[in-house]
């Protein structure tokens, strides 16, 4: 292919590229990039990176040295990555062919930085346009590997091998996936199990990191070829590169998932070697090793073939809880920073929604609890746009040592799994370490001896609780130590134990254990260390998640004390802070709203409301929070309630707006979509909390129009806003169905389309099958709202709902969902179900089955009745499972009126029962076929 450089245009471009890269002129890097970005339209733009990029030596007539040329070609690779990843089918085919000609080159060049860029290249291609868009790649790159003709240089082996694993890493199951009548990874697997054997270890590393892609997926490859991996995997246990045996140690991890029965008779072999590895200098290595134990420890089987040797596991786990002398430093020693601002860097806390009240249950809409009640449970931010070898600024000595996931964290969780599993043996292996430890000179051993404790507290509580009345005041003793590490560590152990405490009966011993705990740990929450405070204030939610409504009398001093933190905290504490606030409302309910307790709490949160801008990641834990409060405090929220529903509805309105224009501008960034996510619960909560006059007021006076937002966010690309946005469309069919009912001609074909179960089961996801609950949810509560205006969606409802309830591969949850929206269907359009009757009453008894007794089901069953008596006779071979129905329908807590419209269902108006007395002719001996005690409930309930 002839295509040649325009040589001034090549040295403005060169010069350009290197500009952008300049730390030192900014002047001219703002030119550069300016330039830059008016060059993405040249036609030829990527001809010309493509060219550079491969580009060894700077041209003659350049002007660059050497130094430059690395800069303008590292510039080059960046800027065309991108803009295949922004848009490869903009992009010509001639260009294309181009840049598919340069990245071999790249991949064979000196340098490992150029190696590196020109895998992420290759892996951007493959990745947006499939593996067959580049037939030619993956055997060239094997060729490599391979050194097939002999002459192939140690870069170019390392290089193919290093983009091989990036591919892999990125189109794990488009090469498993069968096409063309072939699965490109039957015959890539054995090429790479045949790669850890190359001289060079850069190579075999990077052939073990393709291959661990793989080992947890149960390809049909991999099944294949696992006596052979592992006979590999043995081999380079020992090999000298900690790198390979870090990898060796990942795959024994994956494979304890895939296949365990391979590694059950090496098991002694392995203990022994994870051991060694664990006890390397390399911390990548041992953290590695240490989590054999988590996984082996967590498997279903498995883990019992550990407890020959947990007397030999145990002491090295302990050992490596000690903080490293390399630890402390990074700790920095004791310090009292409460008046220091919190660095930008620190704040990256991880958004997790927790359910607000409703779980996955039937009748109920689903949302994610993610609770961090685990204080090693890996934290970690990935940055999107970082590839390895892009040239970014180094940011390592910025990263929060308290999110990362280390080989002390990992020992820890390794000791919490074992504890879970082998109790009592665990619990007297530590006590000798805890008795030599726990009151240690040495600040690290005394810390790490209270982690140890707290690890065991889960599943060593039976043998632990009567140790605990010593150990309990010591811990208490231990939040004054002069090391705010101990003191921080203390809390969240302390929290750990809450359960014992809060459970205590006798007066005496609640005065003595749980009044002195709780009030140690609120006062920790006041520590002039941060960290400290965070501890405290995650071990008081901790420690109302498990002593619940018996906090209730000591509400007062709490939110005091929670009204003091808001005053005092900085940033980062009060993401932690807000938890404890919504956790207290999770539990004590309806008592938040007493006057006391409510007017020291709102005005701490309405302050920090006010002063927090609409685009602050606060807003997430605040809104949030303020869900929590507001369906605790119910009508009592009214006061507050109009300028927090029209802020939401602004938020939401800001971020679609946003979101429209960066679809539209590929140069404007995409919002952030918990700002939706947030705010929609809110307003879920607050329709629910207020009630239908006060919540209708409040959506009628709702600018811009609250409908036309909520229908944007149904058809939102994210499964987490659609999520939210189902939920709160079911809860305005609830409470302000009149408002909803203009907008549900536009609204129901949308939630149609998000019941298409082609959607979602081709994808690995769980998100999508929350977003059909939801949807399922919100269908069954127009349903019995809309009544025969329902009337033109009742067909295509009906076969969504089927389809769900009849596909075993949908989660319990969901089918239950959309059974209780398919029976409510025929409360008000049981004509119209009636003749499809026998597409759908078996599967709906039999997920009614699981369904606990509940509005939701009565409801749904009266539906089913009424269409049951439209068509009697098409139900014949389940008639039995809807008498059985009937006869063990029980729900004492049930509403009289829903009650007696079942009860009337069943037997009066419709005369379900009546009918089929009159037409089987041994009506007796038919329900003479059921057990005597339902057939007792017949005749006591509805005198059959």
């Amino acid at each position: 292919m002839s295509w040649e450089p325009n040589q001034q245009s090549l040295a403005t471009l060169a010069g350009c590229l290197r500009d952008s890269l300049s730390g030192f002129d900014k002047n001219a890097q703002k030119a550069a990039e300016i330039m830059l970005a008016q060059a993405k339209s040249s036609p030829d733009i990527n001809n010309y990176l493509a060219y550079i990029f491969s580009l060894a030596s700077p041209p003659t007539d350049a002007g660059l040295a050497p130094a430059d040329w690395h800069l303008v070609r590292s510039a080059a690779a960046i800027m065309l990555k991108n803009n295949v990843k922004a848009g490869q089918k903009a992009i010509p085919e001639s260009s294309l062919a181009l840049v598919k000609m340069a990245v071999p080159l790249g991949i064979q060049d000196k340098n490992p930085q150029i190696r590196n860029y020109a895998g992420n290249i290759a892996t951007e291609i493959i990745r947006r346009g499939g593996v067959y868009s580049w037939p030619e790649l993956l055997p060239e790159l094997l060729s490599l590997i391979g050194n097939e003709s002999g002459q192939v240089s140690n870069e170019a082996q390392e290089g193919a091998m290093s983009a091989m694993a990036k591919i892999c890493e990125d189109n794990a199951k488009a090469l498993e996936r069968e096409q063309r009548g072939e699965r490109p990874l039957n015959f890539l697997l054995p090429k790479f199990i045949e790669a850890t054997k190359s001289p060079l270890p850069k190579v075999r590393a990077q052939a073990l990191t393709a291959i661990n892609v793989f080992t947890p997926r149960k390809s049909q490859a991999m099944l294949n070829n696992i006596d052979n991996l592992l006979q590999h995997l043995f081999y380079l246990s020992e090999d000298a590169a900690p790198e390979i045996r870090r990898q060796v140690c990942r795959a024994f991890v994956r494979l304890v998932e895939t296949r365990p029965d391979k590694l059950l008779p090496h098991i002694s072999g392995l203990v022994d070697y994870i051991i060694t590895q664990q006890k390397s200098d390399d911390e990548e290595l041992a953290c590695e090793a240490a989590e054999f134990w988590l996984s082996v420890g967590e498997h279903e089987n498995l883990w019992q073939a550990l407890e020959p040797y947990v007397q030999k596991i145990i002491p090295v786990l302990l050992e490596c809880m000690v903080y490293s002398p390399e630890d402390i430093a990074t700790l920095g020693g004791a310090s009292d920073d409460e008046d220091e601002e919190d660095r930008e860097e620190d704040l990256k806390p991880q958004f997790a929604k927790k359910n607000l009240t409703r779980t996955a249950n039937a009748g109920e809409p689903s949302a994610d609890a993610n609770q961090n009640g685990n204080s090693y449970e890996k934290l970690a931010s990935m940055d999107q746009g970082l590839e390895e070898g892009e040239l970014e600024e180094d940011d390592e000595g910025d990263e929060n040592p308290d999110e990362k996931w280390t080989l002390r964290k990992c020992s820890a969780a390794a000791l919490d799994v074992f504890a879970t599993d082998f109790g009592a043996t665990v619990f007297n292996s530590i006590l000798p370490y805890l008795q030599t430890n726990l009151r240690h000179a040495d600040w690290p051993y005394r810390e790490a001896a209270v982690l140890a404790l707290g690890a065991v507290a889960e599943g060593c509580m039976d043998v632990v609780t009567p140790h605990l009345p010593e150990l309990v005041p010591y811990l208490i003793s231990l939040l004054e130590d002069p090391e705010p590490v101990v003191r921080q560590i203390t809390c969240w152990t302390l929290g750990r134990y809450s359960a014992w405490a809060a459970a205590l009966e006798d007066p005496v011993q609640k005065d003595t254990y749980f009044l002195p705990l709780m009030d140690g740990i609120l006062k920790k929450m006041l520590d002039k260390n941060k960290k400290v405070q965070e501890a405290g204030a995650s071990a008081m939610a901790n420690l109302e998640e498990k002593a619940g409504k018996q906090l209730e009398p000591y509400c007062g001093p709490i939110i005091a004390q929670y009204v003091q933190c808001f005053s005092k905290y900085k940033d980062k504490n009060r993401w932690v802070l807000y938890d404890c606030v919504q956790t207290l409302a999770e539990h004590i309910g309806p008592v938040l709203a007493r006057p006391e307790l409510c007017n020291q709490l709102m005005p701490a949160l309405i302050e920090r409301w006010q002063k927090v801008p609409d685009q602050s990641r606060e807003m997430f834990p605040l809104l949030e929070c303020l869900s929590y409060v507001a369906m605790a405090l119910g009508d009592a929220f009214s006061p507050y309630a109009e300028p927090i529903f029209a802020r939401c509805v602004n938020v939401i309105h800001q971020n679609l707006e946003q979101s429209m224009a960066a679809n539209s501008n590929p140069n404007f960034d995409q919002p952030d979509k918990d700002f939706l996510v947030t705010s929609l619960d809110l307003l879920s909560a607050i329709i629910q909390a207020l009630g239908e006059e006060k919540a209708t007021k409040l959506v009628q006076g709702s600018q811009p129009a609250f409908f036309e937002l909520l229908s944007f966010c149904l058809e939102d690309p994210s499964d987490e806003v659609q999520q939210s946005a189902y939920a709160l469309l079911g809860d305005c069919a609830k409470y302000v169905f009149e408002q909803l009912r203009p907008t549900l001609p536009a609204v129901m074909p949308i939630l149609l389309k998000r019941l298409d179960l082609d959607n979602i089961l081709d994808e690995e996801i769980d998100n999508g099958f929350s977003v059909v609950n939801n949807a399922c949810w919100s269908a069954g509560e127009i349903a019995v709202q809309y009544k025969d205006g329902l009337a033109p969606f009742v067909s295509e409802l009906l076969q969504r709902c089927v389809e769900i309830i009849a596909n075993p591969r949908v989660p319990k949850g969901v089918n239950e969902n959309a059974a209780i929206a398919l029976g409510r269907m025929g409360i008000d359009n049981h004509a119209l179900l009636g003749p499809h009757l026998p597409q759908f009453a078996e599967e709906f008894l039999n997920s009614m089955d699981e369904v606990e007794s509940s509005e939701e089901k009565a409801t749904a069953f009266k539906g089913f009745g009424l269409t049951v008596a439209q068509n009697p006779q098409a139900i014949e071979n389940v008639l039995l499972h809807l008498f059985v129905a009937i006869a063990r329908y029980r729900d004492l807590k049930l509403r009289t009126p829903i009650k007696s419209d079942l009860h009337d269902v069943f037997q009066n108006r419709c005369q379900v029962l009546n009918i089929y007395r009159q037409l089987i002719p041994q009506f007796n001996e038919f329900v003479g076929q059921l057990n005597p005690q339902d057939q007792q409930a017949l005749r006591t309930n509805y005198s059959i």
